[in-house]
């Protein structure tokens, strides 16, 4: 199997779990240091919870790039 044909299989896996799922959530954490000249600085460690939705035309253009790539021979 080519390169270009595992390429094309995980584009239109990918397009496929992008509308199926629709929503991509990860964790934000952020580390803040407090304090001044005379006191010991104090680390701060928050996690936000967050999600980043997945266009759908996105996801049809991967799946349809994904195809046509598996579709369309290869110039020689």
């Amino acid at each position: 199997m080519s390169a270009l044909k595992i390429v094309a299989i995980l584009l239109i896996v990918a397009g496929i779990a992008g509308l199926v799922y629709g929503k991509l959530p990860y964790t934000k954490t952020s580390t803040e240091s407090n304090g001044t000249l005379f006191t010991q600085s104090v680390r701060e460690t928050s996690r936000e919870k967050k999600t980043v939705a997945i266009p759908v035309w996105m996801s049809i253009a991967v799946t349809v790039a994904g195809g046509l790539l598996l579709v369309v021979p290869k110039r020689s």
